[in-house]
């Protein structure tokens, strides 16, 4: 386990999240004193339970929420510096949010028209993101003919195709089964592994965060806020030294049951400081 603060560097972060808090108008502390930050090629997943404020995080990382107190920066700088070379950011939700009427290929296009990107161009970053996601074959399908996991990756190469250095995700597998979403799991983290981005990752699978992430940063509810920050170190194969992949093989490794138990028991340990807050009833 790690502080999150060790891992700033000399160089300015993808992102840093620095003292946040979260009110909203009924009262609600969505979250507080939030201090994080990322380094470039990283994966970290924003692990806990439901109302810990993981989703609203992602949402002011995407610049939809914007926090009540502290700030964060990209870069180095505010949100408005994003769209210049480097500064790039595309986010896939929790649904695919797809247009039915049009093709996979039409929804996969809609960023690169709405910028104005020439058709000669968009056309070949369409055919390269899908490609990518395992649908090279199914431009010209609506979305009803997909299933969900197809529709998921859809919309994951509706977020690729702009090139992006800081890729949001916000529990995007979470209503697959675990067959599809492990499957998925590992083509995403190929992806991140060829084209080199920053990823921040939203789930409440502890079997999700250890598969995926170089970091898991575990929330607690009431008020939401970081209490560990866990590096995801590998297994390796005991002749090569090298890590091995994060397949079915790793998910019955020796490390990714370590991992898994520790961040079990964290979440654990946060679910009753969580409930202990709560004011008692009073007869």
């Amino acid at each position: 386990m790690a502080d999150t603060e060790a891992y700033v560097s000399k160089v300015a972060p993808v992102l840093s999240v620095q003292r946040v808090d979260k009110r909203y108008p009924n009262g609600t502390v969505a979250l507080e004193d939030v201090r994080l930050a990322i380094e470039p090629g990283e994966f970290v997943s924003l692990l806990g339970p439901s109302g810990c404020g993981k989703s609203t995080l992602l949402k002011m990382i995407a610049g939809i929420e914007t926090p009540s107190h502290g700030h964060l920066r990209w870069w180095g700088q505010p949100l408005a510096t994003l769209g210049s070379p480097g500064r790039r950011m595309s986010m896939v939700f929790q649904e695919a949010t797809l247009m039915p009427w049009a093709t996979v290929a039409d929804n996969v296009r809609l960023p690169l028209d709405l910028a104005h990107v020439p058709r000669r161009e968009a056309d070949a970053r369409v055919a390269d993101a899908l490609a990518g996601v395992g649908l090279a074959k199914f431009g010209n399908a609506r979305p009803r003919e997909l299933s969900g996991g197809m529709q998921m990756r859809a919309s994951l190469a509706r977020a690729l195709v702009t090139e992006p250095d800081l890729l949001l995700l916000d529990e995007p597998f979470g209503a697959l089964d675990e067959f599809t979403r492990n499957r998925l799991d590992e083509d995403l983290r190929a992806l991140w592994q060829r084209r080199g981005i920053t990823v921040v990752f939203v789930t409440h699978s502890i079997y999700e965060a250890v598969t995926l992430s170089s970091r898991v940063v575990v929330m607690q509810a009431r008020p939401g806020r970081i209490i560990a920050d866990v590096p995801i170190d590998d297994a390796r194969d005991a002749v090569t030294g090298r890590a091995l992949e994060r397949d079915d093989a790793w998910r019955v490794s020796e490390p990714f049951i370590r991992h898994c138990r520790t961040l079990s028991e964290l979440i654990t340990d946060a679910h009753r400081a969580s409930h202990a807050n709560e004011p008692s009833e009073v007869s």
